[in-house]
């Protein structure tokens, strides 16, 4: 066999990548998210930058492994990670639907919305008991439908795709009570960063909530008085117990430190990210100003959270590529000649 034949050291180095990783695009996504709501549009764009490339990265490597192994694409598609390709979709959706580019992101919701049952069906069919916090992410993405739903529904002003977003709204909150009782309370002393899905699926909700109120504001008739209401509740009500997850979450952090950089870490900056996006959200949808301050606080905590992250992975990708270059010379140097 030739040298020329054995795939390159990168090439290999990347297809060991896990679905797990379509978290960092959530990440990158919901921190861009958050920097716009904020007005720090230029750091807000560098970290769309970002997404989008590493989007297209695993949006290729998907359909590559979709082609050239079934069995590897099934056998990776049952994992919970893999519906981190429809919450990351849909972030990247809400995000150009911000800027205003609402067809691209009305071609995101599309592909999103054709992915995420099958991929759920996918993996609800391998949900087991004392599940890691990856077992969120059926709420997480359901959520994220409704979150790009309703914003879009606002800027363009079109009432059907804010009913619309009503249903994966409520789903997902159904999924997660689903979830919450799969998940291993252990974990959140235990996780390798993943646990914190259990509170970014909660905020993801109030974001969906915020955005589907936000979408009633424009102007449009959506739904009376009483329901109005109950979506108002409802939404606070979602955000406290984020928050309230995310103290829990901290305190589990502080007492028992994991420093080594795992992929799941990502994560755990979704969750901080998507709660600062929520908060941020909430306050200026409901008028609740004194919220503003904490939202743009857990703001700076994700982009810290981010840099740390990045700078483990990037750690981590150097080592893997050496290797992967070892491994690659180690077969040319034992291949007939």
């Amino acid at each position: 066999m030739s040298s020329a034949t054995h795939p390159s050291a990168l090439r290999a180095w990347w297809a060991q990548r896990p679905p797990a990783a379509g978290a960092a695009v959530m990440a990158t996504g919901i921190v861009s998210v958050a920097l716009h709501l904020t007005g720090r549009e230029v750091l807000s764009r560098i970290a769309l930058a970002l997404a989008c490339a590493a989007w297209l990265l695993l949006a290729a490597n998907f359909v590559h492994l979709l082609l050239a192994d079934r069995a590897q694409w099934v056998k990776r598609a049952g994992t919970p990670g893999a519906l981190t390709a429809v919450a990351a979709t849909t972030v990247l959706g809400t995000r150009f639907s911000l800027l205003g580019w609402s067809l691209l992101a009305a071609v995101l919701l599309v592909l999103a919305a054709l992915l995420w049952p099958w991929l759920l069906l996918l993996v609800v069919r391998h949900w087991g008991r004392r599940m890691p916090g990856a077992v969120f992410l059926g709420c997480v993405a359901t959520e994220g439908l409704a979150v790009l739903a309703a914003t879009l529904a606002a800027a363009t002003s079109t009432p059907w795709l804010a009913h619309a977003a009503l249903v994966p709204f409520w789903l997902g909150i159904v999924l997660y009570l689903i979830a919450l009782f799969r998940f291993d309370l252990r974990q959140v002393a235990r996780g390798a960063g993943d646990q914190w899905v259990a509170g970014g699926a909660l905020a993801i909700s109030a974001l969906a909530g915020a955005k589907l109120l936000a979408a009633a504001g424009t102007g449009m008739y959506l739904w009376n008085a009483d329901d109005h209401a109950v979506l108002h509740d409802l939404t606070v009500f979602l955000l406290a117990l984020d928050l309230a997850w995310y103290a829990v979450l901290l305190a589990a952090e502080i007492a028992w430190p994991r420093l080594r950089y795992d992929v799941r870490r990502w994560s755990t900056v979704f969750p901080l990210g998507m709660t600062a996006a929520a908060t941020l959200s909430v306050s200026a949808v409901l008028d609740v100003p004194w919220l503003d301050a904490p939202g743009r606080a857990l703001q700076w905590i994700a982009v810290a959270g981010w840099l740390a992250v990045a700078a483990g992975a990037v750690v981590q990708a150097r080592a893997g590529l050496r290797s992967a270059r070892a491994d690659a010379g180690a077969v040319r140097s034992t291949a007939p000649r």
